[in-house]
């Protein structure tokens, strides 16, 4: 994958100590990665990189918000993203990139790209289940949720109770009966 120049930091000319850099992260940095799940994005991230004599440790703060699909009504909304993560790179024979904690470049490199790390982190930081807030709070007013209320159980459906006193679903009444028609 092609790296993109703005997300390489050279470390060469940078005195030992901690440097600071900031970054605004939209919709095309994603597009860059192929991944469509955001309608858009709007991130800011700070990089803080502290060197010392024979390693550099990165940390990423992320913070911002990204418009996405609501996952039961397929309603846009903007979904809140904080995070930070902490990754080392160390000097070594050859690259490898194979730990996710742990970079390593050949002696001799002078910059480091951490757009992979960039979008992990950011990806990996986005709840599993992306829920509309309208959803949750009942002010949301869409066709697929008038649906879904439509198909589900009633309260007196649902509280159905069988010879002794137990209540059951209504749905499995009926494969119960081939159970006993035997």
């Amino acid at each position: 994958m092609k790296e993109l120049k703005e997300f390489t930091i050279p470390f060469v000319g940078l005195k030992t100590g901690e440097h600071r850099f900031n970054f605004e992260i939209g919709k095309p940095f994603f597009e860059h990665f192929e991944y469509d799940e955001f309608n858009d994005a709007s991130i800011k991230l700070e990089v803080v990189l502290d060197k010392k004599t024979t390693l550099l440790e990165f940390t990423l703060f992320f913070e911002g918000s990204v418009n996405v699909n609501c996952d039961i009504t397929n309603e846009p909304y903007n979904q809140e993203i904080s995070g930070d993560y902490h990754f080392v790179v160390n000097f070594g024979e050859e690259f490898n990139d194979e730990n996710e904690d742990l970079l390593i470049l050949p002696h001799g490199s002078y910059e480091v790209c951490i757009q992979q790390y960039i979008y992990e982190s950011i990806v990996l930081g986005l709840p599993s289940r992306r829920i509309h807030p309208g959803v949750k709070d009942g002010s949301l007013k869409s066709d697929i949720l008038e649906k879904l209320e439509e198909l589900s159980l009633s309260d007196k459906e649902d509280k159905k109770s069988d010879s002794k006193g137990n209540t059951t679903d209504p749905r499995w009444d009926t494969l119960k009966k081939l159970l006993t028609d035997k």
